[in-house]
């Protein structure tokens, strides 16, 4: 019989995540599971167009960010669902694929959902995809949503 103790919803905030957020939600409320929701920010680092181009960020940016990124968690959940279940709100910064498997393992965590934007082949062949790193690299199983067309 599969038992889902504790389900990770990824989230960027999305449309996409939203959707995917309905669906673990609905999963911890069946299985009376723990929900654990994600948001890795993007590594400043990583998004530089060459390494040692001289970028400017604002002194407190990162914290800003961070701040940001946890008042939205705090908010994604209604108060009223939270309150009849457990629930684990945290940010990590770095690549959000690595991040997200990362996170994962560390809470052995039972199923990742998490939303996929559906773009095309040429913008996925540029940009990748952290839904497809996160499918192939998890030691669990993971549901993906895309977007209504």
């Amino acid at each position: 019989m599969i038992q889902l103790h504790r389900v990770l919803l990824a989230t960027d905030f999305s449309d996409c995540s939203r959707a995917a957020q309905a669906y673990a939600c609905n999963l911890v409320e069946q299985f009376g599971g723990e929900l654990h929701v994600l948001h890795v920010l993007a590594d400043p680092v990583l998004m530089m167009p060459e390494p040692g181009t001289p970028a400017s960020l604002p002194q407190n940016y990162l914290v800003d960010l961070k701040e940001s990124a946890e008042k939205m968690l705090d908010g994604l959940i209604p108060a009223e669902w939270a309150s009849r279940y457990s629930v684990r709100r945290a940010t990590r910064l770095g690549s959000p694929g690595p991040e997200i498997v990362r996170y994962a393992e560390e809470h052995q965590i039972d199923l990742i959902v998490l939303g996929t934007h559906g773009r095309g082949a040429v913008a996925h062949l540029l940009l990748g995809s952290v839904a497809e790193r996160v499918v192939r690299q998890a030691k669990c199983p993971v549901l993906t949503f895309r977007p209504s067309t």
